[in-house]
């Protein structure tokens, strides 16, 4: 990519910096219109959405009471919400808002008011009746979890509302979070069937990230990838996120917690976007093929753990709006990160691309109604989780595009193969022979090469567990000894610190060399176990002949330096002896345990030199 097209890209991330920023510093927008009038709750209606019927007026000390608001009220100071929206953004002060509720139903003088939006911090709910009385009734992350009308994650307050009498509701709500205030009021029984239904909803999804947490979490325990660790970061951050916005992390974590309840938002955007960031540099290679993008990716993730260790201090009016703005730049250089490296060639740049362009796509649609950008509905509210549903949904077609492909791909070739084959059998079995007989030669030296370390040319440990599961079964049947050696160059990792990799490199071959030499004479299994680890077989040997073997090997190496690149290196080896027994339960896997045990005793001992195992006592020294 050139540099137009870089700076392209990096203006498109100050665009959106800038337009978060834009966001946060308007305020939210005054309506002409009024609400449509009393809310009637009629005999067969269980639960109603109390938008429509909602005006609100913006308190911007955050000083005034109730009497004062009731006077706002009488004055006509209260207005209809902005286009039917219930999302301000990051707004000062307090906002109150009044709807006028009449209950038709006799039957049920009980409903439950709900806040559909888990974050708020102080909500004061007042019911003012036609006598004048005035109930007061307060809620908030800010109060215990147990401080609830009930135990549900959205805030809810019970409300009586005697049939046939107009009762002004009045809810104050002022919050360091995003201003949301979606109101509903549900019946007993038709709460129970809702927040039954949602509370499954979640758990599906929930149970699909666990899948994928433990999918991915036993790839990276076999494989060791570093990207898999970085996904499960990922995942089980975003998870957090999830947890924490939805209500459930202040429901079932920390329910005495507020300080959590007040931080977990923040830190866990930053643990999320660490996760993110640090997963897209690897899966992307960009270390490799993009360093300026790499280096770019590092910011960030210092960005991320630097915010996230100030927000444990920092008031959640600047710390969250901080890390919700920042996630639109994260996502987008993300973005940019795929389309980069996947515009240099790298094919696996389109999938990732494809499959996260919906999850990043709902996560910037959930920060942007946080802001306000965006009016609140099911696809925004839930734009995270719709997105990561369809990043897996296209993983899934995506794999599938590649088999069919394969499939007409096979069809083709054998299809052309049929109609060609009675015109040109002679030929085709000529050439099918020759390539047989090339493909034997290949295999054979394939099979050999990979037989053999890179490095040092010695046989690889996959083929010294073969060839050794060979020497037992033939020591136990002609009764004779075998014994093993585990070999260790000792502060290895210095001379490469002290001379470079390079010469580490010569030093290995040439003790690799030294060792084969050494033990040329004895038909030993000689192959490289694993950085400067060796391990051999003896055969025919018993543990003290095996003993004396090891010590002029150690000898050996230390008789003559290793000269490399001007430099004179003195190598010494710490050497483990065992001798296995006949028993035919025995396994590779135990003889090698006790070498190594051997060889651990060595070291421990003050390395160069020789210790042999004796499985009914200790490991004995050898003088």
């Amino acid at each position: 990519m050139g540099c137009k097209q870089v700076g392209v890209c990096l203006g498109l991330v100050l665009m959106l910096a800038l337009a978060s920023g834009w966001v946060r510093a308007q305020p939210a927008p005054a309506a002409a219109a009024t609400p449509t009038g009393t809310l009637e709750l009629a005999i067969d209606t269980s639960q109603a959405e109390l938008t429509p019927h909602v005006a609100y007026y913006h308190d911007i000390s955050g000083n005034k009471d109730i009497s004062e608001i009731r006077q706002h009220l009488q004055r006509g100071d209260f207005s209809a919400l902005p286009d039917g929206s219930t999302a301000f953004g990051f707004q000062p002060g307090a906002y109150w808002f009044h709807a006028r509720l009449l209950n038709r139903n006799p039957l049920e003088p009980r409903w439950l008011l709900v806040q559909n939006y888990p974050l708020s911090d102080h909500l004061d709910v007042h019911t003012v009746y036609p006598d004048g009385n005035v109930r007061r009734h307060s809620g908030g992350d800010t109060l215990p979890f147990d401080a609830r009308s009930i135990r549900y994650r959205m805030p809810n307050f019970w409300l009586h509302l005697p049939p046939n009498e107009p009762v002004d509701l009045l809810l104050r709500v002022q919050s360091e979070s995003s201003m949301q205030v979606p109101l509903a009021v549900y019946t007993p029984a038709a709460f129970a069937e809702v927040a039954r239904d949602a509370q499954f909803g979640i758990g599906i999804y929930y149970g699909i990230l666990l899948a994928l947490f433990v999918y991915n979490l036993v790839l990276w325990l076999k494989l060791r990838d570093a990207s898999y660790f970085w996904y499960l970061f990922h995942i089980s951050a975003f998870g957090l996120v999830l947890f924490t916005l939805n209500g459930l992390g202040f429901e079932y974590l920390w329910p005495n917690s507020t300080w959590l309840a007040d931080k977990s938002v923040p830190l866990s955007i930053c643990l999320a976007q660490i996760g993110m960031q640090q997963f897209a540099r690897y899966f992307l290679e960009l270390r490799r093929r993009w360093r300026f993008g790499d280096r770019v990716g590092l910011g960030m993730i210092a960005f991320f753990v630097v915010l996230g260790i100030a927000s444990t201090q920092l008031p959640y009016r600047i710390s969250t709006p901080l890390a919700a703005a920042a996630v639109f730049i994260s996502i987008a250089w993300i973005a940019i990160e795929a389309v980069v490296v996947m515009l240099r060639g790298y094919k696996p740049a389109r999938l990732f691309l494809l499959a996260w362009g919906m999850f990043l796509f709902g996560t910037a649609m959930f920060t942007a109604v946080a802001f306000g950008l965006l009016p609140k509905n099911f696809a925004t509210a839930y734009g995270v989780q719709l997105g990561s549903a369809l990043e897996m949904l296209l993983l899934s077609i995506a794999l599938g595009y590649r088999y069919a492909a394969l499939r007409n791909e096979n069809e083709r070739i054998v299809r052309e193969a049929k109609q060609q084959l009675e015109l040109k059998v002679e030929q085709r079995t000529s050439e099918l022979r020759n390539a047989l007989g090339q493909l034997g030669d290949a295999h054979a030296r394939l099979r050999e090469s990979s037989q053999r370390d890179g490095l040092t040319g010695l046989h690889t440990r996959v083929h010294f567990l073969e060839r050794f599961e060979h020497l037992m079964a033939q020591s136990r049947s002609q009764g004779q000894p075998l014994s093993l050696l585990m070999i260790d160059l000792d502060h290895f990792k210095q001379i490469n610190d002290r001379h470079g990799h390079l010469v580490g490199d010569e030093c290995l071959r040439w003790a690799a060399h030294s060792i084969g030499q050494s033990l040329r004479a004895y038909g030993a299994l000689l192959a490289r176990f694993g950085g400067e680890e060796f391990v051999v077989g003896l055969p025919g040997m018993d543990r003290h002949a095996a003993t004396t073997v090891a010590e002029n090997l150690r000898q050996h190496l230390c008789d003559e330096p290793c000269r490399s690149g001007g430099h004179e290196v003195v190598i010494t080896a710490s050497i483990g002896v065992y001798q296995l027994d006949n028993d035919p339960a025995g396994s590779v896997e135990a003889a090698l345990q006790h070498a190594d045990d051997a060889l651990y005793r060595a070291k421990a001992d003050g390395r160069d030199c020789v210790r042999a195992a004796d499985v009914d006592r200790d490991t004995v020294a050898v003088p």
